[in-house]
């Protein structure tokens, strides 16, 4: 390739990257790689095109000491010796918070960084090793266009009904409204709908973002209507280590009765809550999914039953369901949890296929059923690559 975008996804404790040629429209990556287990055991894998793996033997050592600055740091020359005599065009990151300030891709200068800093609060987990890895390539090559995509643009369509909290209106004023997340992955599945649904696809959607974050939003022409989390990512699915919906009282408790510090009840909702919190096993759906332990019975149940009941709740913002979507890691690969979610909504008219769906196929819902249910693959470089060429171009 003569020149090449890196989209890098830096997660709380992953690095996501993938390689796309600059020249290509299409989303498939010239190779696609992962560090996962930062933290803890960080594992290094990457694939070229075609699914195959590439040797990553030159890559460097890995330990439970690399944290994601190190991470980085080996990957840059990992990359600059894979790309041999092409070179970078563009690095893209996923952000997580665009707040009030971004409503799509925006070309990375030192204003825009603090004003990224301000809204580490509202992301914690995500938001300081987003910008960790646009400093960490500004030292590596302090030239190289850096571009930022936003989970926040996509859900800016919604009206102002969908944004406010009832809160005092001067509060609402300064920011303190409903911005949603996950808005690359829904960007995404937004622009492939047509391919699985035809006209359908401009109907009344809902997708669900079911990994170790986990949201949902309600689509109609394609666009973000209204969405389960709010001003920050702590809020609606329960998932792997945050409570989702909570009662604001639980937290004034936390405080005043039990006497925990603001840091301490971060740490509750943030880390500790969740799948791992109700199962006190994991927070991986896999270990849970294979326990026999009763605990992650009962996580998983929970789960299902708060994912079925936000998602009911998301209907009156569009009108009814013609069709659900799901997406990300659990989305696409738990037939379990899919199952059970749609057990909960046959109310619906969702009626499900059981083989289809233990085969992960596209369509896992009856030909009758009155709403179509489906299995789409998220590609969230692919939108960020899209960005990159947008502003090169």
């Amino acid at each position: 390739m003569s020149g090449a975008n890196l989209t890098l996804n830096s997660g709380s404790s992953s690095l996501k990257f993938a390689l796309f040629d600059n020249d290509a429209s299409e989303a498939t990556p010239e190779i696609i790689g992962k560090i996962s287990g930062i933290g803890t055991t960080p594992v290094f894998s990457v694939k070229d095109a075609n699914g195959n793996a590439v040797d990553g033997g030159a890559f460097g050592q890995l330990d439970t000491a690399t944290g994601h600055a190190q991470a980085i740091a080996l990957l840059l020359p990992w990359l600059a010796k894979h790309l041999g005599d092409a070179s970078l065009a563009a690095v893209g990151h996923r952000v997580v918070h665009g707040g009030q300030f971004y409503c799509g891709p925006v070309r990375i200068t030192d204003a825009v960084l603090d004003k990224l800093d301000t809204l580490i609060p509202l992301a914690p987990l995500h938001q300081p090793h987003n910008l960790a890895a646009i400093r960490a390539i500004a030292d590596w090559q302090p030239s190289l266009p850096q571009i930022a995509c936003f989970d926040t643009s996509f859900h800016r369509s919604q009206n102002r009904l969908a944004k406010q909290f009832a809160l005092p209106r001067n509060l609402s004023e300064e920011g303190i409204i409903r911005y949603g997340f996950h808005g690359l992955s829904y960007d995404y599945i937004a622009s492939v709908l047509p391919q699985h649904l035809g006209e359908l696809a401009d109907g009344r959607v809902i997708v669900a973002h079911l990994g170790n974050g986990a949201s949902m939003c309600a689509m109609q022409n394609r666009k973000s209507v209204a969405t389960s989390m709010g001003f920050t990512a702590l809020d609606g699915l329960m998932m792997g280590t945050r409570c989702g919906a909570l009662d604001p009282g639980v937290v004034l408790y936390l405080l005043q009765a039990k006497g925990m510090k603001i840091s301490e009840v971060e740490d509750l909702l943030y880390r500790q809550s969740g799948l791992m919190g109700v199962s006190g096993i994991s927070n991986d759906m896999q270990a849970l999914q294979a326990s026999d332990d009763p605990h992650a019975s009962e996580a998983i149940d929970l789960y299902c039953f708060k994912a079925a009941s936000i998602l009911a709740g998301l209907v009156p913002s569009i009108g009814g369901i013609d069709a659900l979507v799901f997406t990300a890691g659990i989305g696409e690969n738990s037939a379990l949890v899919r199952a059970d979610i749609c057990k909960r909504l046959q109310w619906l008219g969702v009626v499900l296929d059981p083989d289809a769906n233990a085969g992960n196929a596209g369509v896992i819902s009856v030909a009758q059923s009155p709403v179509k249910v489906l299995v789409v693959p998220t590609n969230e470089e692919a939108v960020v690559a899209r960005g990159c060429r947008a502003l090169l171009s």
